[in-house]
């Protein structure tokens, strides 16, 4: 069962997670409506704070090298980050309609829990790198948008409005076809 967004501005883009202390078939059935949430939006990364769950878990499902890859991250922390860095545009499910060229570390090593409860540790370059830094942002009360200027950011956030205004956000209901 898909869990609904959270649309900006909300207050719980700016509020930090808690970490989960044991993964528990609670938490995998919320990782679960996470993934049902991304494939109904067609995003590739999910900060839980996107969907209104204050616990600290990052999903993301993305095709790198021709394949699918699919990462259930609960309380990820980022244990090295690179000193090279790398500029891509970023956009996010909740704030729709804007995108803005955000620069990050080129790669990372993030540990986290995994959906089956094992410790992982990942290194990450590239793409990959960039869309974990922008979902583990969401956990502590960051948004993608905060690396910008504050003209820039209010001018974003303004679009944002007006694309919104223009093109309400979907509801999903039981008579959806997706």
């Amino acid at each position: 069962m898909e869990l609904p967004l959270v649309y900006a501005p909300n207050k719980v883009f700016r509020q930090k997670a808690v970490p989960v202390d044991v993964v528990d078939d609670n938490i995998r059935n919320i990782i679960d409506n996470m993934f049902e949430t991304l494939r109904v939006e067609q995003g590739i990364g999910m900060g839980a704070n996107m969907v209104g769950v204050l616990k600290r878990i990052v999903i993301v499902k993305m095709q790198k090298d021709d394949q699918l890859h699919t990462y259930s991250m609960v309380n990820p922390e980022i244990l090295e980050k690179s000193e090279k860095m790398q500029a891509f545009e970023e956009r996010s499910l909740c704030y729709p309609g804007i995108v803005a060229e955000i620069t990050r570390p080129k790669s990372i090593k993030v540990s986290y829990i995994d959906y089956d409860g094992s410790e992982q540790t990942l290194e990450a370059d590239g793409f990959l790198s960039t869309v974990i830094q922008h979902e583990m942002d969401y956990l502590d009360g960051k948004i993608f948008l905060d690396y910008l200027s504050k003209m820039k950011h209010d001018m974003l956030l303004k679009k944002m409005q007006k694309h919104m205004k223009n093109n309400p956000p979907h509801v999903h209901t039981s008579a959806c076809s997706h």
